[in-house]
């Protein structure tokens, strides 16, 4: 055997290693560790080390969520709950120290304790079914050889040879059922011939004995033997990550300051103004408005349909947007200060942002415009004074905005103002309970509740002493998610999935790229590293750098930036596996290994495993100094960063919130790489680009102008060229102060503007009124076309004509440019001159990516009316708005890349979705296709979900397919289940729904289809059951019809009041009718039959029915007149024999109905009196088949659609063969019978009619009764 040793700072998750552990936890670690040597005799017996290891483990992590104890012959199994009965997760062999003969070496793993934990696996794996282990162990309690249970899975349970041979022993098929022949006769052996790879991590815990005493410095080294034995690590536990969940403390307690609240409408968590009774006028957002009220603000803001439609929407929309404006920054300053203080060690000098240096908002509004938005050299001297450790960032992000020039800026609201503590305050633990806590200045609430909070960057493994939380910016990320989706409820995509789309997106486009700049034709990124790894000289490395750099990512809606965070991670972690991360000059980052965890990126040393981590020091004389390679190392990460950003990732979004999240997220991404100048005596940090001009507000859906628009004629007539307008975009993002800024924006916006003019005048409805205008005039005159006379006539009929044209594309015009969503329109075409070629021709990104928003298109009213006029393949007034963002991807991007987005599934079997679904086979090649089925993605919000990856190129003819459903323990794990659960199905087509399924799945839907004709071409025609539209007046019990009887008399009401079944009355194979009946006041049918004219005919019922006035006349279905019910073609089909079932069930409830008997919608049904059908579709083979055409509902429910049943493929067999089936279902009918059991023989007929294997019958199963 080979073996290999992971050690321990490679075992544990870097994601986990920079979670700080609590210092409470850690000292009761080094308790129970001090204990546990303590106690440790080496000539005890493997009882009592057993009770020490328990004792230790229990009382440091696993009490009381989960049971340690002995399992079969297993020494110790920790279970993954509290009970026995419970799945093991880890299994352990355990030794006496002084038992060297049976204990294994790191040299020699064929030994007794390795041959037991071998025995313990397979019975494990095997007899027990336990799929669910994590690792096993050996110990003698000093020394711990770790294995992951998936080395196991490999090595031992998918050799057949010793599963047989460990068959053969536990069924004494041996000549001894004692373990010791399992030990020396199978499990020995097989070891000794073992030629795989079987990897460990070794602990000796003794090494680190010299850490339990001393200074706190010390517990840094005892870190990662925490970790090593917690729930985390041994049982793959998921752990608290903060990118992936929101800090409800912190998130609500924001809102109470600024003034606003989260609740629930129509199930959507949604946050808007407290209501009047609750408002506090010292909140940020009550203070903002009362100021704008009282200055008359709004009068000056332009655009304000953009606000809202009342006064009071635009006050409250205009007074947020501010609040996030100041939040923004104060949280940026937050992230700010604490990277200062880490950079210098804990040095206190650093600390700014706090209530003795802020007091009031007038000197939060000098810390924002005249220490962060002025070098120290422009700054007065009393604020070069009392900031002189506060750097110049050069971030439009501390500039006067827009709006805070044309209304207040901070230092306008009222100081004096005084608000509540929050009720679950994280400041009352500094107040005595029983004390009523006083209301407080705002601003200083404020200040002291992010000083309650740890805002320390990744960087290291230390203790946290103080018991704080941390919040870092993908928390503050996922606070501004919600709060900028404050209208409509916020959707945060978690972690786990921006991470694994960007990593399948990018990485494909990067392979892309090099193929294409080369010729190559690698086939994914372990094939470009192989062509990378002999290039090594620097001149290289800088051109597969520009090559990478050139891949352009955008992201249509953009919201916080997660997705761009996410793939600036990637695209660095790319370079670091390519070998090509490198600085300025070519030379390789090869001392630290750079990658990602838990959507984060994690920088450690190569050699040692320790993190990455960016300090300055300061030597005798007050100078700072920083090692070299470590400054080189930063610089590098922060210019990486930088120039991706400024080259690579684009974002868009409607709503202008969004627009100033995302670039606060990406300046914070640059922060925390973010390094002190040489040249300036390590004292100025690096200035941040202005990356604002890559982030855009606008609706990415509509555009005035095409992409293919032609702008050459704007360069030929004037003095600038392509290259001149790409350069002042490159130049306007490194521009060193506000002047250089405002001249190039400016120069920009002009250039825009020419665009604008020149293509408005080119666009096609202008021209044609145009054309008719000059028609008009003509014929006005009297002439037509070709300059001849008309008669009267024809000249009046000529102008009425032209006039009604004229009219129809006056107001078509008119309708566009007034129309309010129009008028946030986005012009792809020239907003983004980076996605052009040398000609200023739009060529496209190479990767769209995303989550966009999920909105019902029918319930956006006019604004749905303007996206139709987008030409959209895929608009489907029934549809959702995100089919849209599907196509526009297409067209955003370059042929032959790719885009990556997660929506609702909806789209792979609605109706609404054939659009979809077509364009996608025509315009686009599906690449990877992931349902998540019902497992919810998304914490707030209960939406089946599913991720596509697709390129701009033909249709390939197969895709490869994942379905999730509840297979999956957490997101966490998902990039791991696709892995393993991913098929490739083939023949996807726009007509039938998407389903996907696993190999064997598709093996069978391939043999039904294969065996059978669709029960649709079986001649028969399903329909609706009677649909009444009020079943309190029409459907009415045995005592109802004879009193009704009774009152008309020898009236014959046979005609109109019908025996009725229910939904509810629909069993498998036949029917419970419950005595209702139904008044059946037909509208009649056109030439066959007369309606039902109840008032005259019928005085008794008429007199029933009028006591349901007024309800009954106000609903939709109905007849000529209100007593009618809807017309119905198919009336007579209801006194056939017919198959009916009920349209939502667990499983198929298909009934053979003979008598003539009305059936009560939505329960479909079909005229027939072939009981061959019935069997087959009451069959657990077609109820597998036509719950592949659809989406079960939570709680296991399936809509029975006539849509999906009408699929189902029967076989056309003889009537002898029919016969026999028919006869099992006359015996199900039978009282006597024992139903299970004819069902289950029935259901074999079927399976054996399709050709079905064994294999394939067990997974269908049958359908239980």
């Amino acid at each position: 055997m080979v073996i290999s040793f992971i050690t321990l700072l490679e075992k544990i998750n870097k994601a986990y290693r920079l979670i700080k552990p609590k210092r409470q936890s850690l000292d009761a670690f080094k308790r129970n560790f001090n204990d546990l040597l303590k106690n440790i005799n080496e000539q005890e017996s493997e009882e009592n080390i057993k009770g020490h290891l328990v004792n230790f483990l229990r009382d440091t992590y696993y009490n009381p969520t989960h049971l340690i104890a002995t399992k079969g012959r297993a020494d110790l199994a920790i279970h993954l709950d509290n009970n026995a009965s419970a799945p093991v997760g880890v299994l352990f062999e355990v030794k006496r120290p002084s038992n060297k003969t049976e204990m294994i070496t790191k040299e020699n793993l064929n030994a007794r304790s390795m041959h037991e934990l071998i025995l313990y696996f397979l019975q494990e794996r095997l007899n027990h079914k336990n799929n669910s282990l994590t690792h096993l162990v050996i110990t003698n309690v000093y020394e711990w050889f770790l294995f992951d249970a998936t080395v196991f899975e490999k090595v031992f349970k998918e050799n057949t040879q010793l599963q047989k041979a460990f068959k053969e022993w536990e069924s004494g098929q041996k000549t001894s059922s004692k373990t010791d022949l399992f030990y020396n006769e199978i499990a020995k052996p097989f070891l000794d011939s073992l030629d795989k790879d079987i990897s460990f991590t070794y602990v000796d815990i003794r090494e680190y004995i010299p850490y339990l005493e001393g200074k706190k410095q010390n517990d840094v080294k005892l870190i990662p033997l925490f970790k090593f034995f917690s729930p985390v690590n041994l049982l793959k536990l998921p752990f608290s990550n903060d990118s992936n969940s929101l800090d409800a403390g912190f998130y609500k307690e924001l809102l109470h300051i600024i003034g606003l609240e989260e609740v629930k409408d129509k199930g959507k968590k949604v946050i808007q103004r407290l209501p009047t009774e609750k408002r506090n006028e010292g909140s940020m957002l009550e203070n903002a408005i009362n100021i704008l009220q009282t200055e008359d603000a709004l009068r000056k803001v332009p655009k304000q349909f953009l606000f809202g439609e009342t006064i009071e929407e635009k006050i409250f929309s205009l007074g947020l947007e501010l609040c996030i404006t100041w939040v923004n920054r104060i949280l940026f300053l937050k992230l700010l200060e604490a990277q200062l203080i880490k950079y210098h060690q804990g040095d206190s000098k650093y600390r700014f942002l706090n209530i003795q240096t802020i007091n009031d908002y007038d000197e939060l509004y000098k810390l924002f415009f005249q220490v962060l938005a002025k070098e120290p050299k422009e700054r007065t001297a009393l604020i070069q004074k009392k900031y002189t450790h506060i750097p110049y960032l050069n971030s439009s992000l501390f500039e006067i905005s827009e709006l805070e020039d044309i209304s207040i800026k901070v230092n306008a609201l009222d100081d004096n103002l005084y608000i509540d503590l929050y009720s679950q305050s994280v400041l009352t633990k500094y107040h005595p309970k029983g004390n009523k806590v006083q209301p407080i200045n705002t601003l200083h609430y404020f200040l002291n509740f992010l000083e309650a909070y740890d805002f320390a960057s990744v960087g290291k493994e230390e203790v946290q002493e103080e018991n704080k939380t941390i919040i870092n910016a993908a928390v503050l990320g996922l606070v501004f998610e919600k709060i900028n989706g404050y209208k409509d409820g916020s959707i945060y995509t978690p972690g786990a999935v921006t991470m694994f789309l960007c990593k399948e997106t990018i990485r494909k486009a990067v392979v892309q790229k090099f193929n294409e700049t080369y010729l190559w034709k690698c086939q994914n990124i372990d094939d470009l590293k192989n062509h990378l790894s002999d290039k090594k000289n620097s001149s290289d490395i800088l051109e597969f750098n520009k090559v990478l750099d050139s891949v352009k990512i955008a992201d249509p809606a953009v919201g916080s930036g997660h997705f761009l965070v996410s793939s600036l991670n990637e695209l660095i972690a790319i370079k670091a596996e390519l070998g090509i991360l490198a600085d300025e000059l070519g030379h390789r980052l090869n001392d630290v290994d750079v990658s990602i965890a838990n959507d984060e990126l994690v920088v450690s040393y190569h050699r040692t495993q320790d993190f990455f981590e960016y300090s300055v020091n300061t030597d005798a004389n007050g100078k700072h100094r920083i090692a070299p390679e470590i400054q080189r190392i930063q610089e590098t990460l922060f210019n990486e960063k930088r120039k991706l950003i400024e080259g690579s990732l684009f974002g868009v979004d409607i709503n202008p919130n969004s627009v100033k999240i995302c670039q606060l997220r990406l300046w914070i991404e640059l922060l925390k790489h973010a390094y002190y100048r040489n040249e300036e005596n390590f004292k100025e940090l690096e200035t941040l680009p202005n990356i604002d001009i890559n982030i855009k507000q606008g609706n990415s859906l509509l555009s005035k102008f095409k992409l293919s628009e032609d702008l050459s004629e704007v360069f030929k007539k004037q003095k600038f060229g392509v290259l001149d307008y790409q350069l002042a975009v490159s130049t306007y993002k490194e521009a060193p102060n506000k002047l250089a800024k405002v001249e190039l924006l400016n120069f920009i916006k002009s250039i825009k503007e020419q665009f604008k003019d020149t293509v408005s005048r080119r666009d096609p409805k202008r021209k044609r009124l145009s054309e008719l205008r000059g028609q008009l005039s003509l014929a006005q005159n009297n002439f037509d076309l070709f300059g001849k006379k008309q008669s009267e006539d024809q000249m009046e009929q000529e102008v009425a004509k032209l006039n009604k044209q004229i009219e129809k594309f006056e107001n078509e015009i008119i309708e566009i440019e007034n129309n309010a969503v129009y008028r946030s329109a986005f012009e792809w075409r020239y907003e983004f001159p980076e996605a052009w070629n040398d000609k200023g021709e739009f060529e496209g990104f190479e990767v769209i990516i995303g989550n966009p928003p999920y909105i019902q298109l029918q319930k956006m009213g006019a604004d749905a009316d303007v996206l139709q006029l987008g030409g959209f393949k895929t608009f489907a007034r029934t549809g959702d708005i995100y089919c849209l963002f599907y196509e526009q991807a297409i067209r955003l991007l370059k042929p032959n890349y790719y885009f990556g987005y997660i929506t609702s599934n909806k789209w792979m079997r609605a109706n609404y979705g054939v659009a979809t679904r077509k364009f996608f086979l025509e315009e686009s090649n599906p690449l990877l296709l992931i349902d998540f089925g019902g497992y919810q993605v998304f914490e707030s919000a209960t939406v089946d979900t599913n991720i596509l990856i697709s390129q701009k190129a033909d249709y390939s003819g197969s895709t490869q397919t994942c379905l999730i459903g509840k297979g999956l323990d957490s997101l966490e794990k998902m990039s791991d289940f696709i892995r393993h659960a991913i098929t490739v199905q083939d023949g996807f087509n726009s007509e039938r729904g998407w389903v996907i399924l696993t190999e064997i799945e598709a093996r069978i839907k391939r043999k039904i289809e294969a065996n059978g004709i669709p029960l649709k071409d079986w001649d028969i025609n399903i329909y609706r059951g009677i649909l009444t539209g009020y079943n309190e007046a029409f459907i009415i019990d045995e005592e109802t019809k004879k009193d009704l009887q009774a009152k008309s008399g020898s009236a014959d009401l046979s005609e109109i009041i019908r025996p009725i079944l229910l939904g509810r009355n629909i069993k498998r194979f036949s029917y419970k009718w419950d005595g209702l009946w139904l008044i059946n006041t037909h509208n009649g049918i056109k030439g066959a039959m007369q309606r039902i004219d109840i008032e005259n005919n019928y005085p008794a019922v008429y007199d029933y029915l009028k006591q349901f006035l007024p309800q009954i006349e106000l609903r939709c279905d109905q007849g000529d007149h209100w007593t009618n019910l809807r017309n119905c073609a198919y009336l007579e089909d209801f006194n056939k024999p017919k198959i009916a079932w009920g349209n939502l069930a667990l499983k198929g409830q298909f009934a053979f109905i003979e008598e003539p008997m009305m059936i009560n919608a939505p329960s479909p049904f079909f005229a027939t009196d072939n009981i061959y059908i019935l069997a087959l579709l009451n069959s657990s083979l077609a109820d597998f088949y036509i719950k592949q055409l659809g989406v079960t509902r939570n709680g296991g429910y399936f809509e029975y659609k006539p849509m999906y049943v009408e699929q189902f493929p029967i076989p056309l067999v003889s009537s002898e063969i029919q016969e026999k089936f028919i006869r099992k279902v006359f015996e199900l009918r039978e009282k006597h019978v024992i139903k299970n059991k004819v069902e289950n023989e029935l259901n074999q007929m079927v399976f054996d009619l399709y050709e079905l294997t064994i294999q394939e019958k067990e997974t269908i199963g049958f359908v239980e009764i």
